[in-house]
């Protein structure tokens, strides 16, 4: 089976937890600190926090931004479900803007209207959280301009997009945002087994997320109220969570992020090659935001709804390990039964009943790549 994504572990990567295992730290050592400077030094940001996964670093970013009760949510309908589940878990209320179809992004043009009929009834969002599916930025500079507009705050959901770049910047650099949030799981650009960075500008932000993935606990005498106790003491001064993430996480992340460029460059490859090999099958490929270079965490296909189960049998029955991504979250029955149903958000429902993620990773061959695309051939046929 020709998976669609897989981790790229290296001697010099099990080297770097070794290391850690036999250190005096496990963790809240020096390997975190390190690895929150290597991203924050691929983002071009100032700030950046780690904590144990993508999801927890949404919550925090939320959290953050003082996201609660009263307040408002709004992302993307066609994201793993954390996205949305992070403004539930702040007690918020959460809604969704359709995507692009071409490029599966949130899409501007359907966010003006939004929040020009939210402005009207008093129901603005408070944050907005646009998606970068598959690794291609959305189109932030457009984003963040409704967002100042109209006082809303932003956070990035980059989880498939560190490496990538937006006009010529860095994804996370938050140059339209206040928070740009990136992931570490496996089948990511980079991996830390389990973990995610919130990067942001503002050092307040960043204060605060380091406050609430820590139990909302500090030994910084000047956050303390009072004189401290002695050497040992510690306050607690907000209300936190342990969302920290170990020095083995760290260790892996650190060794992994030297080949950042070269995990992009190998997706990059691979993707213009499928470009050009499925080039006259009956489907549609990935569409391109002009100024956005993807990372290419996912290469999606689009195939006629009515063959789409089908084709999807026939290429896993073939060997081949292609998937989903992603179910739209308002059909979740959970979300469901918030109110939402079939065709609230008619482009997201038209691209899942379409779409399949086909294998992409940096360590598939071309041999890989083309038994992928002579099974994609028969399948269609």
């Amino acid at each position: 089976m020709i998976p669609y994504g897989r981790q790229d572990i290296t001697d010099a990567d099990l080297a770097a937890v070794r290391s850690v295992l036999t250190s005096d730290f496990l963790t809240q050592g020096p390997q975190v600190p390190a690895f929150e400077a290597s991203v924050a030094a691929a983002a071009q940001a100032p700030h950046a926090v780690a904590v144990n996964s993508a999801t927890s670093a949404l919550h925090v970013a939320c959290l953050a931004l003082g996201l609660g009760p009263g307040r408002r949510l709004w992302t993307s309908p066609i994201t793993f479900v954390a996205s949305a589940n992070v403004g539930k878990l702040c007690g918020a209320a959460v809604d969704f803007v359709d995507i692009d179809p071409e490029t599966f992004n949130m899409c501007k043009d359907a966010l003006a209207e939004k929040l020009s009929a939210a402005k009207r009834t008093g129901t603005l969002p408070d944050v907005l959280m646009p998606v970068h599916m598959c690794g291609q930025s959305a189109d932030m500079a457009e984003i963040g301009a409704l967002a100042r507009r109209y006082g809303v705050r932003v956070v990035e959901d980059a989880s498939h997009a560190i490496g990538a770049t937006y006009q010529h910047r860095p994804v996370g650099c938050c140059d339209h945002s206040d928070i740009c949030v990136f992931s570490f799981h496996p089948v990511k650009i980079v991996t830390t087994a389990e973990g995610g960075v919130a990067t942001t500008a503002d050092p307040h932000v960043a204060a605060a997320m380091e406050l609430a993935r820590s139990h909302g606990v500090t030994r910084d005498p000047a956050l303390m109220q009072g004189d401290s106790d002695g050497a040992w003491y510690y306050q607690q001064i907000a209300l936190g969570l342990n969302y920290r993430m170990t020095e083995l996480q760290a260790a892996l992340g650190v060794s992994q992020m030297i080949r950042l460029d070269d995990y992009v460059a190998r997706r990059t490859a691979l993707a213009e090659r499928y470009d050009a090999r499925l080039d006259g099958l009956p489907l549609a490929r990935p569409g391109r935001l002009d100024g956005a270079r993807s990372a290419w965490h996912l290469y999606v296909v689009r195939v006629d709804p009515a063959r789409r189960r089908e084709v999807f049998d026939a290429l896993r029955a073939d060997g081949i390990g292609v998937n989903v991504h992603y179910i739209p979250v308002h059909l979740q029955p959970w979300w469901r039964a918030q109110g939402f149903a079939e065709r609230d958000f008619p482009n997201a429902e038209a691209y899942y009943a379409s779409a399949i993620s086909i294998p992409l990773f940096p360590t598939m061959t071309e041999a890989d790549q083309d038994a992928v695309i002579d099974a994609l051939a028969r399948a269609l046929a």
